[in-house]
Order: C-alpha cells, then sequence, then structure tokens
C-alpha cells in the first residue's frame, strides 16, 4: 500500500506561482512513475505532469513551458512548481503513483483568480 498526501494549493492571482508537494508513505519501494493529475468542475481529469523513476518527465501541452516536475527519488516525494498561473489552470490537482497499481492522493485545491 502507498500513502499520497499533497500540500502547497491555495488561491492565487492570474500570472502568480504556486508550488505544489506530494509526500509518499508506505511501499515507497514499490514506486515507478509519479505525477500530477487535475480535475476542473465538469470536466474530466487530465494528466498535468508526471516524472519516472529515472527522471524522465512529461507534460500536458498546456502546461508546458510554465510548470515543472520535480522529484527526491530517495524520499519518493514530487514536487510541481506551477509559474504563470491561468484562470483555467483553477482545478483539484491529484498526486499519482505507480507501484504496481495506481494510487491517488486526496487532491489539492488550486484557484487562479483576481
Amino acid at each position: 500500500q502507498v500513502q499520497l498526501v499533497e500540500s502547497g494549493g491555495g488561491l492565487v492571482q492570474p500570472g502568480g506561482s504556486l508550488r505544489l508537494s506530494c509526500a509518499a508513505s508506505g511501499s515507497i519501494f514499490s514506486i515507478s512513475d509519479m505525477g500530477w493529475y487535475r480535475q476542473a468542475p465538469g470536466k474530466q481529469r487530465e494528466l498535468v505532469a508526471e516524472i519516472t523513476r529515472r527522471g524522465t518527465s512529461n507534460y500536458a501541452d498546456s502546461v508546458k513551458g510554465r510548470f515543472t516536475i520535480s522529484g527526491d527519488n530517495f524520499k519518493k516525494t514530487v514536487y510541481l512548481q506551477m509559474n504563470s498561473l491561468r484562470p483555467e489552470d483553477t482545478a483539484v490537482y491529484i498526486c499519482y503513483a505507480a507501484a504496481g497499481r495506481g494510487y491517488w492522493g486526496q487532491g489539492t485545491q488550486v484557484t487562479v483568480s483576481s
């Protein structure tokens, strides 16, 4: 079993920045990939960014150049630095870990509004 706890969400003005963190606990040795999804009201959950055990990262086209995912492979913590935030980035951001099966955190709300 893997438990994921997110932190760092909040309210920010357009153009601002936020940094999300996700800490894994439990059977962290089995984790391969970690990442962030988001879900806005009335919309499907979508992949934002992911990072593999080897450090390879992938991003949704909508966040490329603005968001950066990084991780501490030893501590199994993953971060999402979000810059130049837009109102359309408003969503619940959910941490994900692949460890034989998928595990999800509870999510953290990010609201971009003036």
